[in-house]
Order: structure tokens, then sequence, then C-alpha cells
């Protein structure tokens, strides 16, 4: 059985790293040396191109990393209180304490209660529980 990916990216010679966020996510990067570079499949699949000549850093963080790796790793993205901002991609470990029980209610009303993503969100409330951590919805 294949690790799970929890972040899809690289690394590109001129130090630019480029992320793809969801499954259809099809990202480029015209690097210093002239090359383009590419990743795509989100957490489905990798995919590259290569350069042999300039070849990328493999940065993609799988399930078995550490707790505090997965957690700056892991990502939601929102569009703002209203619904109405456009979409940004905020790491597990920056969204409020608020924001995780929300995501694991609406994900358990769908019946996805199960879910990956919900596993994630409980064992970051459970880390903040047991480091101490709260974090308050931005004004």
């Amino acid at each position: 059985m294949e690790k799970r990916i929890i972040l899809n990216q690289i690394k590109t010679p001129d130090g630019t790293v480029i992320r793809s966020m969801h499954r259809h996510d099809y990202v480029t990067h015209q690097d210093a040396n002239g090359l383009e570079y590419m990743v795509d499949g989100g957490s489905d699949y990798l995919r590259r191109n290569r350069h042999d000549s300039a070849p990328y850093e493999e940065l993609t963080v799988y399930e078995d990393a550490p707790f505090e790796v997965i957690r700056e790793s892991f990502h939601r993205g929102g569009r703002g209180k209203d619904g109405t901002q456009p979409l940004t991609w905020v790491p597990m470990s920056e969204m409020s304490n608020s924001w995780l029980q929300a995501c694991i209610l609406y994900n358990a009303d769908r019946g996805q209660g199960d879910s990956f993503a919900n596993e994630m969100y409980k064992k970051e409330l459970n880390y903040r529980a047991q480091n101490e951590i709260f974090i308050e919805d931005a004004n």
C-alpha cells in the first residue's frame, strides 16, 4: 500500500518551492536556469517533469512524517468567514480551534466523520490540548 501524500511539493534549483494543493492543481515555475518545472496531483498523486541536467529537490510530505511536520504541511482551503474572499490555503497548525471544530462537524454532517481530514483535525486539537496551544479566530 502506498503512503498517503500530505503535501505535494518540490524545490527548483533557484530555491523556489512549488506545490500542488489538489488533484488537478497543475503548477509551473520558470526557473532562473531557464527551465520550466511543474508539479501536479495534490494529495492524490505525484506528477513531475524532469531535467537531468538541473534536478529539483523532492520535498513531498507523507503520512509517516512526524506530526510536527504534518501539522505544518496539511492545508485547508478557505475563502474567509463569509466565503467571498479569494481562496487561500492555510496550514492546519494556523487554523483557529473553532475552525478545526467546524471542519469536523461539517465533514461529519456530510457522512465523512471518519475521513482522513477529520482524523488530522482531531489529532491537531489533541496536540494543542497537550501543548497548551489555543488559536482564536482572527478578527
